[in-house]
């Protein structure tokens, strides 16, 4: 790309499963991030931070401040929610308050905030306690140049995997500590006596020990588990079935928008969604009609969607072809990145510029 200049922060790369090493590498990054900041910012820049890892944000926004620059926050994960969601702190620890009240100031102060979704927005509202004017949402986007519709009859995953004959279910992305993998487990014991069903889970992630250790345990023959394909080859992954899963864990709603969910919706593909009801994911699949919403932990209810989606071809057909149209409608990245670009300019020009919220 023209104009893009990619400068590399030096910092350690140590085990990050062990909690000591997970930390230091934290710290050396946040450092180095801090220095490389205040030697290539300058006064009246527009600085464009993301929320991952949880310390960048702060680093920039000291960083910004020193060098008197504009910055323009964008809410990958809510925290301390997501940490809760997972479990790893309890909601009304003294940690929790500490961060909420961190994060409170970041998203008062930072110049623009923008949130992935419309329950992401709620929640940063509810957190400030008003409706902030500072936060707009813009979404994710698909890779619709790559990633497109192909024919699974001629798809060489599912040839190797011997699954054309099959009904496949998809889990593809990261096995976080937020994501129910316990409810697909326990659809795919329920469907185990239909021969005609296959489950295909495909990434890596906290849970990934678990899931490969319950399947053996339990003698799942219906269950493929797949290391990360290659991004070269994620339009074929994507295509590899005929039903694809988003799945969290109760009461992440706002906590994290799924980027996953628009490269899927353009391979065309019908989405199970396990999430809670109010839920950006929830809304798309509601609003354009492009697949099932299952409340985190129903097994029954995954259940009949799924055996609906196998007894119903033509509703499948019609929901892909809804999912299609609905990504080049809204969600491409040259729509995304237009509306990026009106946020950015708008922050440039005039510090009392609106940021206009796409819907």
């Amino acid at each position: 790309m023209k104009n893009v200049h990619i400068h590399r922060c030096a910092a350690t790369t140590l085990n990050k499963d062990v909690l000591f090493f997970r930390l230091l590498n934290l710290f050396t990054i946040s450092v180095s991030l801090f220095f490389n900041a205040l030697w290539r910012i300058r006064q009246g820049d527009v600085v464009l931070v993301v929320t991952n890892p949880p310390t960048l944000p702060f680093v920039a926004f000291l960083a910004c401040k020193l060098r008197r620059a504009e910055l323009i926050l964008r809410i990958e994960d809510v925290y301390p929610d997501a940490m809760v969601a997972a479990g790893m702190v309890k909601p009304n620890s003294l940690i929790v308050r500490f961060l909420n009240a961190l994060h409170r100031s970041l998203y008062r102060h930072a110049d623009r905030v923008v949130a992935l979704g419309r329950d992401m927005l709620r929640l940063v509202h509810r957190k400030l306690g008003v409706e902030a004017t500072n936060v707009s949402i813009i979404t994710n986007w698909a890779d619709s140049d790559q990633i497109v519709p192909l024919d699974r009859n001629t798809n060489p995953l599912l040839e190797k995997l011997g699954l054309k004959g099959k009904f496949v279910i998809q889990y593809s992305g990261n096995m976080g500590r937020t994501h129910d993998l316990g409810v697909l487990i326990r659809c795919a014991r329920s469907l185990q006596q239909d021969r005609a069903i296959h489950f295909l889970f495909i990434g890596t992630g906290a849970k990934e020990l678990w899931l490969r250790k319950t399947t053996r345990d339990l003698g799942l023959e219906n269950v493929t588990i797949l290391p990360p394909q290659p991004r070269t080859e994620l339009a074929l992954s994507l295509n590899a079935c005929d039903l694809s899963v988003i799945s969290f864990v109760a009461g992440m709603s706002g906590v994290s928008v799924p980027s996953r969910m628009y490269n899927i919706l353009s391979a065309g593909k019908p989405i199970l969604a396990i999430a809670d009801a109010d839920s950006e994911l929830a809304h798309v699949i509601r609003e354009a009609a492009v697949g099932w919403l299952v409340h985190p932990g129903a097994e029954e209810k995954a259940v009949q969607a799924i055996r609906e989606a196998v007894s119903n071809r033509a509703l499948l057909a019609e929901m892909s072809q809804r999912a299609l149209a609905l990504v080049l409608k809204k969600y491409t990245k040259v729509q995304v990145m237009e509306q990026y670009r009106i946020l950015v300019h708008g922050v440039a020009s005039s510090g009392n510029f609106a940021a206009k919220e796409v819907p």
